[in-house]
């Protein structure tokens, strides 16, 4: 299936000569120290894209990752990609994003790193053991906001490159060796609010930054387990507000409650009808629409090294939804899930307050996988929920809306980059890789694959036990520096996947 009319791709397996792996390792081993260092001062700058107060600390995190790719002696621009609008209406600049290019040898591949550098909201009263900003090694795991998502992976990425700036490098057995491959780097600043401007960016460029890009690696996840990992798959996401209005106002549950039908109560009663107890949507059309496990997959899943009861004392519950490995992985990864998050309106606040909430908008989303278009799912709830409200025959209003409607992403992983995926594992840990797919979503994989038709592999570094968007989130140093080796490794994979024009 990857036979174009011009080229067929071969994937070499075999070393080339020049690729010293045992000389880059211990040069990395040495200089661990240097790159610790390196995170500590990015996760001391409190970039947090949620906070408009901390827009100027995030600007400067874009700039101090410009900055740092300059000194390796990178092409490097700051894109401006505009504002985006505030609640008020005030408009506020987004961060630029930073792009930069290391090598332009036409006759070699070009490989593609996206990151970002923003971070989650995190404050040492929420219930963090070390202040968040304020890097903290406890026995070898690295404490701090950021860490893992996306500081660590990102810095380990540009620490594989060799230094060009002045004429030596920064892997010293680089000295006499180029880059195997042209590397590029997209790294934004909103994707934990959105990618806001990042998706027309892409859009923008896709004949100028991205004409000569060939391969396209995103590092923003984590393993299942202790074995490390490359991700194929992850789940879209249909995000909904469902809205009940009734009474102009709150009002006095004692004086009013038996009088007026409550939009709580209707709110309530619909939610109840998206999903059974046993974990079942209730919705038509949804379930219908999912491609059912292959015997393949299924053979793919039972081989995952998962523990599911490691799992369930992790998460801190003493049953699931599904007891074997296999229904479990299959119902967290490729599987819809209806979620239900929130009630905005509710009376939610420490105490006791009687009232009759006069308008309540609940907060749910749709996991959804391939073959489920986000159009169809909206349709498919909207109708659904009118349906169900229409016989309670309430005097109440109802509105459903979509906020979000991000997209599953797939990929083969029989492609020659997930074969130099493999063969990278194999070298850096002696183990083959776990193929594993997200239950979350990671919307800029599919923009990438849509807007610019490249191949795409997820190359986790991250550990299961990161605690990405928690309290106490951490990058261990293992994975850090032996994540810097596997990216290393590679890039020399990637440059041995050799074009022979089709006879």
């Amino acid at each position: 299936m990857y036979l174009p009319v011009l080229f067929s791709i071969l994937l070499v397996i075999s070393s080339v000569h020049t690729f010293q792996y045992t000389e880059l390792a211990q040069y990395v081993d040495s200089h661990q120290e240097d790159y610790v260092e390196a995170l500590r001062d990015w996760v001391a700058i409190e970039s947090d894209s949620s906070n408009i107060l901390r827009r100027p600390d995030l600007h400067r995190m874009m700039e101090t990752a410009a900055q740092k790719l300059r000194l390796m002696g990178g092409a490097v621009d700051l894109v401006d990609i505009g504002e985006q609008e505030l609640p008020d209406g005030q408009m506020l600049a987004l961060p630029k994003v930073v792009t930069a290019q290391f090598g332009n040898d036409s006759s070699k591949h070009t490989v593609c790193v996206y990151g970002h550098v923003d971070v989650q909201p995190a404050k040492r009263e929420d219930g963090w053991a070390t202040d968040p900003y304020n890097l903290t090694d406890v026995r070898g795991n690295l404490y701090g906001r950021g860490a893992s998502d996306n500081k660590a992976p990102v810095l380990a990425w540009i620490h594989s490159l060799p230094n060009t700036s002045d004429g030596t490098a920064a892997l010293s057995i680089f000295v006499h060796q180029e880059l195997p491959v042209n590397v590029k780097f997209v790294i934004e600043g909103m994707e934990e609010t959105g990618s806001n401007g990042l998706d027309a960016m892409i859009v923008a460029q896709r004949d100028t930054f991205f004409s000569d890009v060939d391969y396209i690696v995103i590092s923003d996840c984590g393993w299942l387990s202790r074995r490390p990992a490359l991700t194929y798959g992850t789940r879209g996401n249909c995000y909904f507000f469902a809205e009940v209005e009734g009474p102009k106002q709150d009002l006095h549950s004692g004086v009013y409650g038996g009088a007026v039908i409550e939009p709580m109560t209707d709110l309530i009663g619909i939610l109840d009808t998206l999903i059974s107890p046993s974990g079942k949507i209730l919705i038509p059309g949804i379930r219908e629409a999912v491609a059912p496990l292959t015997d393949e997959e299924w053979k793919m899943y039972q081989d995952i090294q998962f523990d599911v009861d490691n799992y369930k004392s992790r998460v801190g519950v003493n049953e699931l939804m599904y007891n074997n490995k296999v229904d479990l992985l299959a119902h967290v990864w490729r599987y819809p899930t209806v979620s239900i998050h929130g009630i905005e309106g509710a009376f939610s606040d420490a105490g006791s307050k009687t009232v009759i909430p006069a308008k309540v908008t609940a907060k749910f989303s749709i996991r959804q996988v391939p073959n489920m278009e986000p159009a169809m799912v909206k349709k498919q709830v909207t109708d659904y929920l009118h349906s169900v409200f229409a016989k309670r025959k309430s005097p109440n209003r109802l509105k459903v809306t979509m906020v979000i409607g991000a997209k599953p992403w797939l990929a083969d992983t029989r492609h020659p980059l997930y074969e130099a995926g493999k063969a990278a594992v194999k070298r850096v840990f002696d183990m083959d890789p776990d193929l594993i797919r997200e239950g979350g979503t990671i919307p800029i994989a599919r923009t990438f694959q849509d807007v610019t038709g490249k191949s795409i592999i997820m190359m986790p570094i991250g550990g299961f036990d990161d605690g990405l968007h928690s309290q106490n989130e951490k990058m261990s140093r293992y994975n850090y520096i032996e994540g810097t080796k596997l990216f290393i490794t590679y890039l020399n994979e990637v440059s041995q996947i050799k074009k022979q024009t089709s006879v």
